[in-house]
């Protein structure tokens, strides 16, 4: 069982930053390959950004060159540097991993982005 708690989201305006956190519960955090998605309004959920065990990364095109995903594994979390925000980042944003074939989900944090 592994629970992931996410906090950092707020109203930010465009072109502003914000940092969200995810910290998960388990002692083998390291081994987690850790995923950011969002759901916007009337939208799927897609996802943001992931980072490998190993610290490769990978990121959505919308997200390239904005936005930084890192981890902790000293303090179990998982980051997500925002910058460059735009109105169209607007989206409940959930942090997300996988262990065999259990898929966990944070509550989510809201970020809104005011033109």
């Amino acid at each position: 069982q592994v629970q992931l708690v996410e906090s950092g989201g707020g109203l930010v305006q465009a072109g502003g930053s914000l940092r969200l956190s995810c910290v998960a519960s388990g002692s083998i955090f390291s081994l987690y390959a850790m995923n950011w998605y969002r759901q916007a309004p009337g939208k799927q959920r897609e996802m943001v950004a992931l980072i490998n065990p190993g610290g490769s990364t990978n990121y959505a095109d919308s997200a390239k060159g904005r936005f930084t995903i890192s981890r902790d594994n000293a303090v179990n979390t998982v980051y997500l540097q925002m910058n460059s925000l735009k109105p169209e980042d607007t989206a409940v944003y959930y942090c997300n991993t996988r262990l065999g074939p259990n898929v966990y989900w944070g509550q989510g944090t809201q970020v809104t982005v005011s033109s």
